[in-house]
Parts: C-alpha cells; sequence; structure tokens
C-alpha cells in the first residue's frame, strides 16, 4: 500500500464552491505575476483591502471558515505590502495560505492572458456564474487551464534513476517528469516520458499521489515504478545527463516543496526501514 502524500499547494480547508453566499469580512490575495502580496504579518491572506475600494475585477475563489476569499492582479504593491514570489512562501506560511496563494496566482495568471478571444478575437467577458471568461460575439466559453503532468520515481533495488534538465541549478538531480499529451492516459505518459527521456522500460507502475504545481498551471501526478531494463540514453533535449544513485551517494536534490523530493524521500525511508538492525 502507498504511503499518501500531504501535497503542499494544495487549500484542504478552502471551500471552493460553497452552497451559501460567505456573509463574514473578505479576505484578498493580491498578485503581481508570479507574486503575492504579503502584509506585515507575512501572511498572503489580507484582511481588510489595502486600499479602497477594491478592484472591481477581484475574482471570488472559495470560502475559508466563512470568510469569502478573492484573488486580484495588482501592477503597484501598495504601501505596507511586500511582493514575494510564490516559491518563497514554502517555509514561511502555512500549508493552508501557501495553497489558497497559488490558487490566487492560476486565477489571476487565467484572468489576464484570455482577456481575447481566441476563436473570434472579441474582447471577453468574466463569467457571472462562475470563474470563466465568455466571448460576447462568438459564445465561446473558456475556463482555468491546467495541464497534468507525471512524475515517475525509478528504483532498481537499493539505487534510483535520477536526471539533470540543463535549467537545473548546478549539480541538482531528479525524477522524470513530463506533460500528458492529447489522446494519453497518464499511465501511457509515465511510460513514455521515461523512455523518451532515458531509454529506460518501466514496469509495476504504481501511484503515488499528485500536487497542484501553479507555476503557472500544472498538476503533477506522481508514481513509482520499477526497472524493467535498458541501458541510460539522455535525450539530450528534457535530460542531458542521467544515472542511477545509491541512497549514501546521492546528488543535490529539488526542495522540498515538491512531490519529486517527496518521491525520493519515501524510496529513502523504504531502503531504511528495510536494512538489518
Amino acid at each position: 500500500m502507498m504511503p499518501s502524500f500531504s501535497s503542499h499547494f494544495a487549500a484542504g480547508r478552502l471551500d471552493f464552491h460553497p452552497a451559501d453566499t460567505p456573509r463574514h469580512p473578505p479576505l484578498f490575495v493580491l498578485v503581481r505575476g508570479g507574486e503575492v502580496l504579503c502584509g506585515p504579518d507575512g501572511s498572503p491572506l489580507l484582511s481588510p483591502f489595502p486600499e479602497d475600494p477594491a478592484p472591481g475585477e477581484s475574482l471570488f475563489i472559495g470560502s475559508l471558515d466563512g470568510r469569502p476569499v478573492f484573488a486580484a492582479g495588482v501592477d503597484v504593491v501598495p504601501a505596507g505590502l511586500r511582493a514575494v514570489p510564490l516559491r518563497d512562501l514554502f517555509g514561511s506560511v502555512g500549508d493552508e495560505e501557501l495553497g489558497i496563494a497559488g490558487r490566487a496566482v492560476q486565477y489571476v495568471d487565467f484572468d489576464r492572458t484570455h482577456r481575447y478571444c481566441g476563436r473570434c478575437g472579441t474582447a471577453t467577458l468574466m463569467k457571472e456564474d462562475e470563474i470563466a471568461r465568455v466571448c460576447p460575439s462568438c459564445g465561446l466559453i473558456v475556463y482555468p487551464r491546467l495541464s497534468p503532468a507525471v512524475i515517475v520515481r525509478v528504483a532498481d533495488e537499493d539505487r534510483i534513476l535520477l536526471a539533470r534538465s540543463p535549467g537545473f541549478p548546478a549539480g541538482r538531480y531528479s525524477v522524470i517528469a513530463g506533460f500528458v499529451e492529447p489522446g494519453e492516459s497518464v499511465e501511457h505518459a509515465a511510460q513514455r516520458e521515461v523512455m523518451e527521456e532515458t531509454g529506460i522500460a518501466i514496469a509495476n507502475l504504481r501511484y503515488f499521489g499528485s500536487q497542484p504545481w501553479p507555476f503557472p498551471h500544472s498538476l503533477m501526478i506522481g508514481f513509482v515504478a520499477d526497472y524493467a531494463g535498458g541501458e541510460i540514453v539522455p535525450d539530450g533535449l528534457e535530460v542531458e545527463d542521467a544515472g542511477w544513485f545509491a541512497v549514501d551517494a546521492l546528488p543535490d536534490l529539488p526542495g522540498p516543496a515538491s512531490i519529486a523530493r517527496a518521491l525520493i524521500e519515501d524510496w529513502r525511508q523504504e531502503l531504511t526501514s528495510k536494512k538489518p538492525m
């Protein structure tokens, strides 16, 4: 039985679609690009809005303990607030606040990048009953984009397959990941990505967990798999180097906010628990 994975960037307490209209004072999450504006206490949940009035196009993103939460894009940082990159909030705020901030960043990004209809070019309008933009000319409705991606830990007994992307910091390696393509199941995507990027075949694929990844709109779907054959041949595009690593000789790894690190740590714990006393 696979362990449950407690995901960062997942808002567990936020009621996305409350049955009743929240009546308590609202909370706001202000977004500037990939940054979230935080108050003097370091929290991204602001109450009240720092300027009067609040932006007219604030997006309702859910209810937290009976308080409506709105996201709004801003261009200027109001006095008393500071802009913090979303990634930098990890470790400085709780998981719930992190999840709400991630949801806000994704919705504001969607709102700002779908102002015109992709079919006829007409300026779109916010849909009144849900977070979507609708074209008043041709009727096209567009919803926030979500891009599913698989991330796979491949192990061969006491060694793990790790790969290096050209965009990683120097010396960093991680497990294999890639986007699901149209017409493809997540299981097929996992097998294809590992084979395409490293030349390795896998077997006994098992689900591990998932993680919202708002950079800017991914959903990471994690799996573990066993080595089934093949020699490592990096594709030279997505992967510039790959290799088998022992638990006591791991390279620099992804940060603790990621499901990639959770997959690696889970493997490390498995090996540690099997060692003779």
